[in-house]
């Protein structure tokens, strides 16, 4: 039954409201768990100084940020100088307004499902939303006139792009074994199953996407947008006070974004073992946003992780695993998901070929590129002090 009209208007906004909310208090909690996990990992202290065990100290970056003079240089292009961090920034919030957090809750005797927007090419739409985040950087680095912001502007564009077509294609797999474009349909398909969820079926092809969202949000190892060693922290080189701080949680509400995107396609959404279902239609809607929001923070404690555990990436290393791995990989998984899903209807065979099928590609290309790379002859010379020697004693 189709809600009336004024309850329609009243619960898009309450729930655009909580979204933009929860997604500005999610970047203070990610910058928070960031610099917990890291202490963690490298064992050590993380915050610990500012409010009780240091949870007050996203507020003061904040407030540091925020009190900061905002410098702009005079060599600048000012009007896209400005509006850059504001065109990465954007992005990520209107991706939210496609992603099911939930199932459906009723509240007066209306069903009111847990998603701000249900379009039926609701996956079109985030791939389309998530292509604009180059601009911002790219725009960024131009506006700022320097050097090294364009040069990483230009890194950050070519990877981004790379990376965006793994993205799109890891997830062809999902919309035909679902049979819908919209991301609460994907989610449904999956059920309560842990059998049916996508991770499983498509396992490649979620390894393939994972990593091309670590690569479209710049995070290590594939910061080369950035690369402190070798840009002076690259596109946003110029920037300083809230201009500097918007890049940042850019950053961040892309990292929550695609950890929603990649638990709706892959890991079931608010689906877990049928407790979704519990209580009341009031409290099965609660439950269902508490395990959407627990999958989206292992997800997002997989980020940190990623990041503090393995080195940057090379340049040339970060296009080979792109174009000569990641992306024969999905591909592999379009042709083989398409052959054995037509002819046998089942999605444990499906799962199965695509694992047999990944590792076979995967070990071509390296055995290929293996082959191609001509070793390197090190010639060794002896210091001069030596041959000296040498010579005395014959």
């Amino acid at each position: 039954m189709e809600l009336p009209l004024h309850v329609l208007i009243i619960s898009s906004l309450i729930k655009i409201l909580i979204v933009v909310h929860v997604l500005l208090i999610g970047v203070m909690a990610m910058i928070l768990a960031e610099r917990k996990v890291s202490g963690w990992i490298q064992d050590r202290h993380g915050p610990n100084r500012v409010g009780p065990w240091g949870i007050l100290q996203p507020i003061a970056d904040g407030i540091k940020f925020f009190l900061k003079e905002d410098l702009i240089p005079d060599h600048v292009d000012k009007p896209i100088y400005v509006l850059a961090p504001a065109i990465l920034l954007v992005p990520a919030l209107i991706i939210c307004a496609v992603v099911p957090f939930g199932s459906s809750i009723t509240v007066a005797g209306y069903e009111i499902p847990l998603q701000i927007a249900d379009i039926n090419i609701g996956i079109l739409y985030v791939l389309a939303i998530t292509s604009l985040g180059v601009y911002g950087v790219v725009l960024g680095a131009w506006a700022s006139n320097n050097k090294y912001s364009l040069l990483g502007g230009l890194r950050s564009s070519a990877q981004m792009i790379s990376y965006e077509l793994t993205l799109g294609l890891a997830i062809i797999g999902v919309l035909m074994l679902s049979g819908s474009l919209s991301l609460r349909e994907i989610a449904i398909a999956q059920g309560a199953n842990i059998w049916n969820w996508n991770f499983l079926i498509h396992l490649p092809a979620f390894l393939a996407f994972t990593t091309a969202a670590f690569a479209e949000t710049n995070r290590l190892p594939f910061d080369l947008a950035e690369a402190e060693q070798e840009l002076v922290a690259g596109y946003h080189t110029e920037y300083s006070s809230m201009k500097f701080a918007m890049y940042f949680m850019a950053e961040y509400m892309n990292m929550i974004v695609g950890s929603a995107v990649a638990v709706t396609l892959f890991l079931g959404g608010w689906h877990l073992f049928g407790l979704e279902n519990l209580g009341g239609p009031f409290w099965s809607g609660v439950i269902s946003i508490a395990i959407f929001s627990a999958k989206t923070a292992l997800f997002l404690f997989v980020f940190i992780w990623v990041r503090w555990t393995l080195p940057r990436f090379r340049y040339d290393q970060l296009m080979n695993l792109g174009w000569k791995f990641l992306l024969p990989v999905a591909l592999t998984s379009i042709v083989v998901t398409a052959i054995v899903w037509i002819g046998t209807q089942s999605k444990l065979l499906v799962g199965v070929c695509n694992v047999v099928a990944a590792s076979v590609v995967v070990a071509i290309v390296a055995s290929t590129l293996a082959m191609r790379r001509e070793p390197e002859q090190i010639e060794r010379q002896e210091p001069s002090f030596m041959k000296g020697s040498s010579s005395g004693r014959t």
